[in-house]
């Protein structure tokens, strides 16, 4: 089986375009101020009109309010949202309705009592997002792209009533070693097909994702 992948933080139509012709299956753009990834909602519009049909457009966001989603969702034309903050099982339920889109939940793993925390969101959100929890030496760390891994023996085994993502410090390197360690079959990465924080490299998001391919669990 192929291993889907998600491309995140997408800013430029060249790296839009890079991840796209690669085979990148999703998409993601940041609406996160703090990130040097983020882009407004009309720069997200204008890069949504490159992405062709089937490539599934994500929206990441961290604790959003319900006008903030509306005034992206009045721009963007997501097929889902990916909520990366600190959102309760009830906030995710609330956000699914009123959208009237599928969920991505970003749970942040470090140890044992996070998978199992994980499994709190299971009866409303689609899909789990695995990333990797900053240490508390990172204060200024932001919710996802930091690239940090995790030990992905954590999450091998378990079993889950949704689909699930696997996220966190992932390169081209690494991601074979992670799809056998852990199971996945969908994996995320923003960092890790970077120069530098924001600037996406096309070669790497063509190795990223022929790696990821190439994998098996």
């Amino acid at each position: 089986m192929t291993v889907d992948v998600k491309i995140c933080g997408l800013s430029t139509a060249d790296g839009l375009r890079a991840a796209i012709d690669a085979g990148a299956g999703y998409v993601g753009f940041v609406f996160y101020p703090r990130s040097p990834r983020a882009v407004s909602a009309q720069e997200a519009g204008a890069l949504a009109l490159i992405v062709p049909q089937g490539v599934r457009k994500v929206g990441l966001f961290v604790d959003p309010t319900d006008e903030a989603l509306a005034e992206v969702l009045r721009a963007v034309p997501l097929d889902i949202i990916q909520l990366q903050g600190a959102e309760t099982p009830d906030r995710v339920a609330e956000i699914r309705a009123s959208t009237g889109k599928p969920v991505f939940k970003a749970v942040a793993i470090a140890g044992p009592d996070d998978v199992a925390r994980a499994h709190s969101y299971e009866d409303t959100a689609d899909f789990l997002l695995f990333d990797a929890k900053p240490p508390k030496a990172m204060p200024l760390a932001l919710p996802g792209g930091n690239g940090l891994s995790f030990d992905w023996k954590l999450i091998a085994g378990e079993t889950w009533k949704r689909g699930w993502i696997l996220a966190g410090g992932l390169t081209a390197d690494n991601v074979a070693d992670a799809v056998e360690q852990s199971g996945a079959r969908f994996v995320d990465v923003s960092s890790g097909v970077e120069d530098r924080p924001g600037v996406k490299n096309p070669a790497k998001i063509e190795a990223f994702i022929k790696a990821a391919r190439n994998a098996t669990s």
